[in-house]
């Protein structure tokens, strides 16, 4: 009687082996960085954006890659620069003179897998092209709506150093991205690690080699599962806590808003999954918290000039709240 009170209510199996897989198939090229591979993963079985965060040659844009190769579904690049229209990025309608009438050119954001490099790089009006694509999963050109097929993620990179010729991402649009990922530089080990490895191949012919692992079908299959998990009440309550807490904290200035509450759960119950359960634990709340609200919130002048960082305030936040058991 005790092993079917124990029993897995959802059989997890084999979305645990895709995701080994594709961990398998990353670690031949990128070195480190388990987390950022770990949160790819996590934002594809949640169904959310994710932006990525770090200086330049930190393989922001080479692990979006091969994420993308993962999944046997379409994949395009968009490169952000101050002259991209959004037009560019949405795509326009063309005159037919055989049909006498307009006709939609789809642009490169028709894709299952849409990489956005270096995302502040263009324009705000350009930026916003995005906005209704990635919230409703839609673009709406000529009055005319045009459904994206499943399953579709914008996975975007920007520098956060260099800011001559780059433009900062509305708040609005920041929102919708379910993480924030900040890549940090590589260890002395793996650093070492990362030029025998280049020394011995090329990072280039390992990325032509890489093969698929997931179909589409198969995603929106997991992510299915995943939102079905379990979450206690007791955990739902802590997560309300949490981004209650960011908006009475006198460090922030504008604390999150009710969609991050939805993210941290949907993000959690991805964690969990991928840890072959079908339940999540305060431990797995705790663990998603800090990407999905460091760019949901903004520091007061005084801590930005102080030099604290959103993570600190956020880690504060959760010290306070006593996690349920």
């Amino acid at each position: 009687m005790e092993e079917e009170l124990f029993e897995q209510r959802t059989d997890l199996s084999q979305l645990n082996a895709s995701v080994e897989e594709i961990r398998a198939a990353l670690s031949k090229v990128i070195i480190g960085q388990q987390e950022m591979i770990d949160l790819l993963i996590a934002g594809i079985l949640a169904d959310g954006h994710i932006l990525i965060e770090g200086v330049p040659g930190v393989a922001k844009t080479l692990t979006a890659r091969l994420i993308a190769r993962s999944v046997d579904a379409g994949f395009s690049r968009i490169q952000f620069t101050p002259d991209l229209m959004p037009s560019d990025v949405l795509g326009t309608s063309v005159f037919n003179p055989k049909e006498g009438s307009f006709e939609f050119k789809k642009g490169p954001v028709f894709g299952n897998i849409v990489l956005v490099d270096e995302i502040n790089r263009a324009p705000a009006k350009t930026q916003s092209a995005l906005f209704e694509v990635m919230e409703e999963r839609q673009v709406t050109v000529d009055g005319t709506t045009h459904k994206m097929e499943q399953p579709f993620l914008v996975i975007a990179t920007q520098n956060p150093i260099e800011h001559e010729g780059t433009y900062r991402l509305p708040e609005a649009q920041l929102d919708r991205f379910l993480f924030k990922i900040e890549v940090k530089y590589p260890t002395l080990e793996e650093e070492t690690k990362i030029l025998v490895l280049q020394h011995t191949q090329r990072t280039e012919d390992k990325v032509f080699d890489s093969k698929p692992v997931l179909s589409a079908g198969q995603i929106i299959s997991y992510r299915d599962q995943v939102r079905k998990l379990f979450v206690e009440e007791k955990l739902l309550e802590f997560v309300a806590r949490i981004v209650q807490g960011t908006r009475n904290n006198n460090a922030l200035h504008l604390g999150a808003s009710p969609r991050a509450s939805l993210a941290i759960v949907n993000s959690a119950k991805a964690i969990a999954a991928m840890s072959g359960r079908d339940f999540v634990t305060p431990e797995d709340i705790v663990r998603i918290v800090p990407p999905v609200l460091r760019h949901r919130v903004i520091l007061t002048p005084d801590k930005e000039m102080e030099g604290v960082s959103a993570d600190e305030i956020i880690k504060q936040i959760i010290h306070k709240i006593e996690v349920p058991r």
